[in-house]
């Protein structure tokens, strides 16, 4: 039998436990708002820019992709006779103040270029559906090598080491140049947790990977070790301006970054400028 003590020193320790495990409860509770709310946190989105400067652009160029190299803007260009189209593909060195086409290399009618990127003394540049990587010579533009890669080509940069490719899906290759063998993939998903489709022209800026999302006015920043989304730059009043002033202009589609002087140039397709831009910030 127990006695009166004993038995409210049990009612006691019942009830300590009772309410030690409700505030343990409520403490679980809060951790796991608070984690969520740190999840739901949404990139920053950069809509104030400063042009700089603009520079002559081809109209006749269908802009694929854009590096800036020693004073100079390097161009991929796109499109195939043999399928119709008004333009042939080429690769171009551009006179930055000009405009003016420096060197000029055309790729064969029935084969559509896409992103361009230099690594050391080297060019690579990608095909939209041929499934052909192309290496030059930086000097001269000469074929060095052929690569075959399946699936679409579409963006290329380098953080100076591997390739990063884009084929207009939420994926990135990171590609070994020696070889054009896919080294690890990156999954790319916007603030909803989808995948982030259609990343287009890719360039490389102080440690991150920008994105031209096609058919928008908009660039998204990712990190290139997790995929994770960064921030989004939204360039819709330098679209509608040039769009105004183009009328045949088609889609944003072009960054490049001079990492010396810290400039950044945009442009697109069939534009007849290309754009110096500060942005307003970085965060």
């Amino acid at each position: 039998m127990i006695d009166k003590n004993m038995r409210a020193f049990l009612i006691i320790s019942v009830c300590l436990m009772i309410f030690s495990c409700g505030v343990s409860s409520n403490r679980v509770e809060e951790n796991k708002n608070t984690n969520l709310a740190k999840n739901d946190s949404k990139p920053t989105t950069i809509s104030s820019f400063e042009i700089v400067k603009e520079y002559k652009h081809d109209t006749a160029a269908f802009t694929q992709g854009l590096v800036f190299h020693n004073g100079f803007l390097y161009e991929g260009t796109g499109g195939s006779r043999t399928r119709g189209d008004d333009f042939s593909s080429s690769l171009r060195k551009i006179e930055v103040e000009s405009g003016k086409v420096l060197q000029k290399r055309d790729l064969p009618n029935d084969v559509f270029g896409e992103g361009i990127v230099i690594l050391g003394d080297k060019i690579y540049q990608l095909t939209w559906k041929e499934g052909i990587a192309y290496e030059y010579g930086l000097d001269d533009f000469k074929l060095i090598k052929e690569f075959r890669y399946s699936g679409e080509g579409w963006g290329l940069t380098s953080d100076g080491k591997n390739l990063f490719q884009s084929d207009g899906t939420h994926v990135i290759r990171v590609v070994n140049p020696e070889n054009f063998e896919t080294v690890r993939t990156i999954s790319v998903f916007d603030e909803d947790g989808s995948p982030l489709m259609e990343l287009n022209e890719l360039e490389y800026v102080k440690g991150e990977i920008w994105a031209n999302i096609w058919q928008t006015n908009r660039i998204v920043r990712i990190d290139p070790e997790s995929g994770k989304l960064l921030g989004w730059i939204d360039l819709s009043k330098l679209v509608d301006d040039e769009m105004r002033k183009t009328p045949a202009a088609d889609v944003l589609n072009g960054i490049a970054y001079d990492e010396k002087s810290d400039r950044l140039f945009v442009t697109g397709k069939l534009w007849s400028r290309v754009f110096e831009i500060k942005l307003s910030s970085i965060g």
